[in-house]
């Protein structure tokens, strides 16, 4: 396989990003700015994959069940992290800074499992790439809920690959009920069009989220999520009282649901179809499916307008105008998303009904 090699210097690269959050850049600017990312982006396969392999034979060694992926940043995901402001300051990230635009994550059975991953084959193993930094999410959890453990190394090569010396991976080791808590959020934010995951979403739902996370830490012997309750009772009844208020298990139940047959949809359909408005009627427990060719791309938009004025305030109906490709990436991401989030109300339900 022919690997994307480097084109363009720090200065250029960190220029591109600049141009590309710039709410002054023209058309031709932006033009410019995205090919450069291109490339950057690019550059960042090759180590990817070099950590991804061990990252799976050390992860099996481990779990004969873990489950290891890799994945590059998608370019939006990418220029809203270079918007991100801090406490209110002007965003200061750099393009040629961003530590995780190359990724890979092990999901391993339980948390212990995991832990044993990391201090064995990582904080004590005998990797050649210079580790940078540890964030251990899993005993100082986010306050959003958000559990993990991140490595981010430096690639160091002595085998003719220097041209990829310095770029930077993030490794990203999980329990399987760690992932299935992150698996329901991007179900979630992928039909409300919410971004739980970057603390953008409705209040409600964030703290839904949270409150299940420290219960999960919880089934895990693990620290719970910063102002939630300790008492497992309080936190189990308040957790049922936030699923009955946003009806979770229901709008999640279609969700996945819609997901299934979104996908067997885009599959049938011929490849011209570029555009699928799905609405989802959660009470009556119907979808409703309308394909648009990409010729038709503005009909689709106007009804999805119209179906979104027609319902607003409807809680229990939920409209969503996708891409065909945007599953395919959520698939990408998380490859086994129907079961994950089956799982998730399966350990939901537990929580639900035990005071």
């Amino acid at each position: 396989m022919a690997w994307i090699k480097p084109k363009y210097s720090k200065a250029e690269i960190n220029h591109a990003g600049d141009v590309l959050v710039s709410n002054a850049s023209s058309e031709e600017q932006i033009g410019q700015a995205l090919e450069i990312l291109d490339n950057w982006r690019a550059n960042h396969s090759y180590p990817m994959h070099v950590f991804k392999i061990r990252l799976k034979d050390k992860a099996l060694l481990v779990d004969s069940k873990a489950l290891t992926v890799q994945r590059l940043k998608r370019v939006p995901a990418i220029i809203k992290k270079l918007q991100r402001r801090y406490n209110g300051r002007p965003p200061t990230m750099k393009l040629s800074q961003m530590q995780d635009i190359g990724g890979c994550r092990a999901v391993l059975s339980n948390v212990n499992l995991a832990r044993q991953l990391c201090e064995q084959h990582y904080l004590k193993g005998d990797l050649k790439h210079k580790r940078m930094g540890v964030k251990d999410y899993i005993t100082t959890p986010k306050n959003d809920g958000y559990r993990s453990i991140h490595l981010i190394y430096k690639y160091v090569s002595d085998k003719g690959k220097a041209e990829y010396n310095d770029l930077l991976v993030e490794i990203q080791i999980r329990s399987k009920l760690q992932h299935l808590w992150a698996t329901a959020i991007e179900t979630v934010d992928f039909f409300t069009r919410q971004a739980i995951k970057s603390n953008e979403g409705e209040k409600e739902w964030m703290e839904f989220f949270r409150l299940v996370s420290s219960a999960f830490a919880k089934m895990e012997n693990c620290p719970t999520v910063p102002n939630t309750p300790n008492n497992e009772k309080e936190l189990y009844l308040e957790i049922k009282k936030k699923e009955a208020e946003l009806s979770v298990i229901k709008v999640m139940r279609g969700m996945t649901e819609a997901i299934k047959v979104f996908e067997q949809k885009v599959k049938q359909a011929p490849k011209k179809l570029q555009y699928f408005l799905l609405e989802l009627d959660i009470a009556g427990e119907k979808l409703n499916i309308t394909p648009y060719t990409k010729d038709n791309e503005q009909k689709a938009i106007m009804d999805y307008a119209e179906s979104e004025k027609k319902n607003r305030g409807k809680k229990e109906y939920d409209v969503v105008l996708v891409g065909a490709d945007t599953s395919t990436d959520l698939k990408k991401a998380y490859p086994n998303y129907f079961v994950d989030s089956q799982e998730f109300l399966v350990n939901l339900k537990k929580i639900i009904d035990k005071y």
